[in-house]
């Protein structure tokens, strides 16, 4: 005779605690359901911590701090504010996306609650690879392009993703063609504000 395998049943606390974890393994809403860090499920299982999942890589994170360091220093702080810190830009309730950079308009921030996610679009939008699991998705390539279109819908007016592995920038406006572009081609971010991932990740400088 075949014996049943039998499930335990989790106790109040354990579904609880399953529950908490699970919060804290979302990276962005969407339309009220939950977009999960990669790796998720291994933290659920016990195979790895939650900061693993949610760490970058170092070259992320020097993408990331000397892309906010040109632009703080090349922008001015009365017309332009740099955001970093994977911000949540909130389109409506239980529907909100994370950007790694975003360069708002100042003078537009002033109604915004900064102790809120942001429901005033920023300007420019800027992702370093990202961190979300495509389970839900039909590829990595569906999840850019609904993000991407998400966000300029809301009001963005320039996307701009990084991405590490094939060395790749891919820019997107409003009404234009979205563009691919190599790591060593100069990318416009702003009027007068332009930066070169090749040389941003050397340290040498351009003239741009």
């Amino acid at each position: 005779m075949v014996q049943e395998k039998q499930t335990r049943k989790r106790s109040p606390e354990e579904r609880a605690a399953r529950a908490r974890l699970l919060e804290s393994l979302v990276y962005e809403m969407w339309d009220g359901k939950p977009v999960y860090y990669a790796g998720y499920k291994e933290v659920v299982s016990g195979n790895k911590t939650v900061d693993e999942v949610m760490s970058s890589s170092l070259l992320q994170g020097i993408l990331v701090a000397r892309l906010v360091t040109r632009f703080m220093n090349g922008l001015s702080e009365e017309e332009w504010t740099v955001v970093t810190h994977e911000l949540g830009v909130q389109f409506k309730k239980n529907d909100w996306r994370a950007c790694d950079i975003a360069i708002f308009s100042t003078p537009e921030l002033a109604d915004q609650d900064l102790t809120k996610y942001a429901w005033i679009p920023p300007k420019i939008a800027i992702e370093v690879d990202t961190k979300a699991d495509f389970t839900r998705f039909h590829s990595d390539f569906d999840y850019y392009q609904q993000k991407t279109t998400q966000l300029l819908e809301f009001g963005v007016e320039k996307v701009i993703w990084i991405f590490t592995e094939s060395r790749k920038v891919w820019v997107a406006e409003p009404q234009k063609d979205w563009l691919l572009k190599n790591w060593d081609q100069p990318v416009e971010v702003l009027p007068g504000c332009l930066f070169v991932l090749d040389a941003l990740v050397t340290g040498k400088k351009t003239g741009l």
